[in-house]
């Protein structure tokens, strides 16, 4: 049978009402009765109900997590942090796939329904109009990995991914290259128009001598890449080396690379964006931009539980800056 606040009120002498208010946040209790009622609970295996709870408070402290895509393995790493870091604060995930869903209004419809406390849109490919939809809803909203804005609705944590192929181009450029080219993930996602603006943008203002393409690949997957850059080494004179838009698009285009019997970055040199953990494998070995993503995950818990306690709070854009990761598929620096 399972303990029950009854239970623990018999064994430690007070009434159910003392041992409610003892495992509610805020609530009064001296600190003689909390030590005997938590002695109690300690001694009978006692956890209390946290449905129950919320009933009294008013608040689940359930955050719901939103993501579309789930076939990017750097998203294990997203949902690791974000579960563990939100557990850590005493706040429960719950974790929703949007992958193919295109109205915000179902989504919001969703979570409301499960009374969530707080939203975290983890997507740099969703719009800015989806983390919106959760603050018209009155639901405080966090867009993390969201497009940068100086003017944002809600509250948006990520790179300005436009500095990112910024810092693409002039890797490039300093490794002598000549011919460069831009894979991309899909066109719709915001992160890929930027990442390829600040590429371009860099290239034509500042060496306006250089030959640049663009190409994009049907999603942020290694299926996608590897397809993609079949296609461009199908099509004949490749690029000297590429800015993949992402660490899995890199690694499928270095697959292609080898089936092609060609060498990195001999022939062909490659740079992603992310840092993902399997970047850094041996075999992968991929010279990267690394997306701070612990820090943006961090700041993300932050800011929802700050807006659960204070809806006053005016929405801000938070960028980290990011850095280049030396290794093994771009040719060395002269």
């Amino acid at each position: 049978m399972a303990v029950t606040l009854k239970d623990v009120a018999e064994r430690a002498g007070v009434s159910r009402s003392a041992v409610s208010r003892t495992f509610t946040e805020g609530a009064s209790v001296s600190p003689k009765t909390r030590k005997k009622i938590e002695k109690a609970a300690a001694d009978l295996g006692y956890s209390p109900n946290a449905l129950a709870s919320s009933l009294t408070t008013g608040r689940t402290k359930m955050i719901g997590l939103v993501s579309n895509n789930f076939h990017n393995p750097i998203f294990l790493e997203v949902f690791d942090l974000f579960t563990r870091g939100l557990q850590e604060r005493g706040l429960r995930p719950l974790l929703v796939n949007l992958t193919d869903e295109i109205d915000a209004e179902n989504s919001a419809r969703l979570l409301r329904q499960y009374s969530v406390d707080g939203v975290i849109v983890a997507s740099s490919t969703l719009p800015a109009s989806f983390a919106d939809t959760f603050r018209k809803a009155g639901v405080p909203v966090v867009h993390s990995f969201g497009r940068h804005t100086d003017t944002p609705s809600v509250n948006v944590i990520g790179i300005n991914n436009i500095s990112a192929g910024q810092l693409a181009a002039q890797t490039l450029v300093a490794r002598g290259y000549k011919r460069v080219g831009f894979l991309g993930g899909p066109r719709s996602a915001t992160s890929t128009q930027d990442r390829e603006k600040g590429f371009v943008t860099e290239l034509a203002d500042n060496h306006p001598d250089m030959i640049v393409t663009t190409s994009a690949a049907s999603a942020y997957s290694f299926e996608a890449g590897r397809a993609e850059m079949q296609r461009l080494l199908a099509a004949g004179t490749p690029a000297e080396a590429y800015f993949c838009g992402d660490d899995v698009l890199s690694i499928g285009a270095l697959s292609a690379i080898a089936d092609a019997g060609l060498k990195v970055p001999e022939h062909i040199g490659i740079i992603g964006l992310n840092d993902m953990e399997m970047a850094s494998w041996a075999n992968i070995n991929l010279t990267t931009i690394h997306n701070p993503i612990k820090d943006i995950i961090a700041k993300s818990i932050d800011l929802v539980a700050a807006m659960i306690a204070d809806n006053t709070l005016t929405p801000k854009a938070h960028m980290f800056d990011c850095s280049v990761i030396e290794r093994g598929t771009l040719r060395p620096l002269p």
